[in-house]
């Protein structure tokens, strides 16, 4: 009897944790908050296992992250241009992303996942092009 409780709460408990992850979406828009080629929203603060959607709302857009703005050892991702991809975020830290077409005009995002990111210092050292380090600055400062 004790066993079959046992068995009975821990499946529960499991099916509690696979619930509480969670999915967010971020757009990809020609003219939105902040201007034309924009991430909507550019920044999300999430928890380790919770999903990120890119969602082409308007065509000719990607995701992926930048070289040296994620923690080490996370794996790279790069969505296909106008389709809707969902990228799992496991290892906590900052991730730096693009839109490749329009990086040059500053169609970047943040995602920080979990709490106090240990990478911020180096996520904060990678160079860009004006548009892009300009975009970035009020999104470095959401970070807790």
């Amino acid at each position: 009897m004790i066993r079959e409780t046992f068995s009975a709460a821990m499946l529960v408990l499991g099916a509690a944790a696979g619930a509480q992850a969670t999915e967010v979406s971020i757009k990809t828009l020609n003219s939105g908050p902040g201007g034309m080629m924009v991430f909507d929203p550019a920044f999300v603060k999430i928890q380790p296992g919770d999903t990120v959607r890119f969602v082409p709302t308007d065509k000719g857009h990607n995701a992926e992250l930048i070289k040296g703005m994620a923690p080490e050892g996370a794996p790279t991702f790069k969505t296909v241009v106008g389709k809707e991809e969902a990228v799992t975020f496991d290892k906590p830290g900052l991730y730096g992303f693009k839109c490749a077409p329009h990086y040059i005009m500053g169609m970047v995002g943040l995602i920080e996942v979990g709490d106090k990111p240990e990478n911020l210092e180096a996520a904060k050292a990678v160079q860009h092009g004006k548009l892009a380090a300009k975009r970035f600055e009020p999104l470095f400062e959401k970070v807790q």
